[in-house]
């Protein structure tokens, strides 16, 4: 059986331990240097041809910072490794000409990095990060497949690739002046006024880039690579920031290109866009940050599917000990339940901007969920409900303590996550702590990071448990589940619930995952409106009546898939969508 040893850079502190693993390495001792010291990081570097696996040396690392992992033996030749106790890479997903393929995995499992080999930013070393990396070596190594003569074109530039990157929020440090001009600029598709109807840019069409929100800056790039021609487009999290209804009209315009006969790659860890987006799907396995795999082609369904029930039944491989299990609830009658809040009508105006809500209660250990469009006023609704805003008119209860997490998460901490846990979370180093947020937010992989370079999903995930580690009754979370992938995103889910309860408290989830919100919610609150005009609350009520009110105003339908329960979306005038709408069941139908 092969095997990989990785070598964590940020956690390893060998002046602090002095070479623990040096010392207790019995190869060392048996002076096979299996272990030695890099000369230009002064750090140990694992030999993987010497080493046994014995696993010694991850039991006495202080730090956490070695894993030596044992590989499926099918696993040999790598496409891409980072260098010597580094991520590695096997296989690539298959390209398909008139298709959307998805990319489905956890964060670090290697999805970007296969984006950048395709796209041409990143040449593959085969696993050899000691030689010089070349085209000519990735050609004979794909002899007789379709992927040769896509790399050889793709070296010749005789393709040309479309990239969508998922780090949008620097757009505007590379393009100056407004959206008419970047998007009039790249329109070598004569498709402007498709892409701004259909994504609906109209009222940021004349606004400067550096004042577009991280949802607009989204829509933004998607129209901006449909514009422009290419044989190859891939989108790195295209729906990150938007709405329910962006998100599928998002799916629209992608898929447009696969009906003009282009190849389309997607990574998305939205279920249901990435349901409704796909033809095909290749699922990635592995541990995040040490190696990662490409499964064979799947079907949509049956791939999702696969990733949830945590099996993949061709690869013969155990992805998760159990699956990922979706319930179907009663409705929460509306008269029950202990109040833990409750508020009059409220309102907020501003100059231009309006939001109305209904009176109503949150009850003790509930889940309450908020969903509906982009500038419709959910956030500003939460910070009424946590003091930060004084309501026009109306009055919350404020006799009880809120947490609150708010949509764009700013620090300027310097220095190690582990400090800022010291400094704000009083029970941090608890047995408590750690069982019961700690390990499952999986902060122990960030500790001995630096706050301020953390990527997008750890430092949600630091920012969820410096909330919940907080002495509230009511926790309110503004769209947690932004650049977290399927799994952290249910396991975010599961401590919040667990959290809540165990306090006998409540929470108030802002989000626009409908997986998540499936999952997680007891209620759900309905907003609705004119985006930056005027918004409209509903009170809390059971989320079936909540997601039919909400769907309707969309006019989409979804279903419950028939093996896993999840949330599934109809096509539009097909036959269960017709008869959905019909029987004024949005949601899913009554078995």
């Amino acid at each position: 059986m092969s095997r990989i040893s990785i070598l964590d850079q940020e956690k390893c502190q060998p002046k602090k331990c002095n070479y623990v693993c040096i010392n207790y390495c019995p190869g060392v001792r048996m002076e096979e240097d299996t272990i030695t010291i890099d000369e230009e990081t002064k750090k140990p570097l694992i030999s993987e041809e010497l080493c046994e696996g014995c696993g010694i040396c991850t039991t006495r690392c202080p730090f956490d910072a070695i894993s030596v992992i044992n590989l499926p033996e099918a696993l040999n030749d790598p496409i891409h490794r980072y260098g010597q106790n580094m991520f590695e890479l096997f296989h690539l997903p298959t390209l398909k000409e008139g298709t959307v393929v998805g990319l489905l995995g956890q964060n670090g499992i290697g999805k970007s990095t296969i984006m950048r080999i395709l796209s041409g930013e990143l040449i593959p070393n085969l696993g050899d990060w000691e030689t010089e990396a070349s085209w000519d070596n990735v050609i004979e190594y794909y002899r007789g497949s379709a992927l040769q003569s896509y790399f050889k074109k793709l070296a010749n530039k005789d393709i040309k690739v479309i990239h969508k990157p998922q780090a949008i929020e620097y757009l505007p440090k590379v393009v100056k002046g407004n959206v008419n001009d970047l998007l009039s600029n790249v329109d070598e598709r004569d498709q402007l006024d498709y892409v701004v109807e259909n994504l609906n840019l109209e009222t940021v069409i004349n606004r400067n880039m550096s004042k577009l929100s991280g949802g607009e800056l989204q829509r933004v790039a998607i129209a901006a690579s449909i514009l422009r021609e290419g044989d190859f487009y891939y989108f790195d999290e295209p729906t990150s920031w938007l709405d329910v209804k962006q998100r599928l009209n998002a799916v629209k315009v992608i898929r447009s290109l696969a009906e003009a006969g282009k190849s389309v790659l997607v990574i998305e860890h939205d279920l249901a866009t990435l349901d409704a987006l796909s033809d095909n799907i290749h699922v990635l396995y592995g541990k995040p940050g040490a190696y990662g795999v490409v499964s064979g082609m799947k079907g949509v369904r049956v791939g999702i599917n696969a990733y949830i029930n945590g099996f993949l039944k061709e690869e013969n491989i155990r992805m998760r000990k159990t699956p990922i299990e979706f319930s179907i609830r009663p409705p929460t009658p509306e008269d029950e339940g202990e109040t833990l809040s409750s508020y009059s009508d409220l309102t907020k105006e501003y100059d231009g901007f309006k939001i109305s809500a209904n009176a109503g209660e949150i009850y003790k250990d509930e889940i309450v969920t908020a969903f509906g469009s982009n500038g419709i006023g959910k956030t500003t609704f939460a910070k009424m409900l946590a003091g930060e805003v004084k309501p026009t008119k109306g009055e919350v209860d404020t006799e009880i303590e809120i947490a609150y997490k708010p949509q764009y998460i700013v620090t300027d901490f310097k220095g190690r996550v582990q400090d800022y846990l010291y400094m704000n979370v009083p029970e941090f180093g608890s047995k408590i702590f750690e069982s019961e947020i700690g390990n499952p937010l999986q902060l122990k992989d960030l500790l001995d990071k630096d706050v301020e370079h953390l990527s997008g999903g750890e430092l949600q995930r630091l920012a969820i448990a410096t909330t919940l580690s907080k002495d509230a009754d009511l926790y309110l979370f503004d769209e947690p589940t932004a650049f977290l992938d399927v799994e952290q995103r249910l396991t975010a889910g599961k401590v919040i619930r667990k959290i809540v309860e165990s306090k006998n408290a409540a929470s108030l989830i802002i989000d626009h995952d409908i997986i998540f919100i499936d999952y997680i919610s007891d209620r759900a609150m309905v907003f609705n409106g004119k985006p930056g005009v005027e918004g409209y609350a509903s009170k809390p009520s059971d989320l079936r009546t909540s997601m039919n009110k909400f769907l309707s105003d969309l006019n989409i339908t979804f279903r419950r898939d028939k093996e896993t329960k999840r949330p599934r979306v109809n096509k539009l005038n097909s036959y269960l969508d017709r008869e959905q709408k019909e029987a004024g069941e949005y949601y899913y139908l009554k078995s």
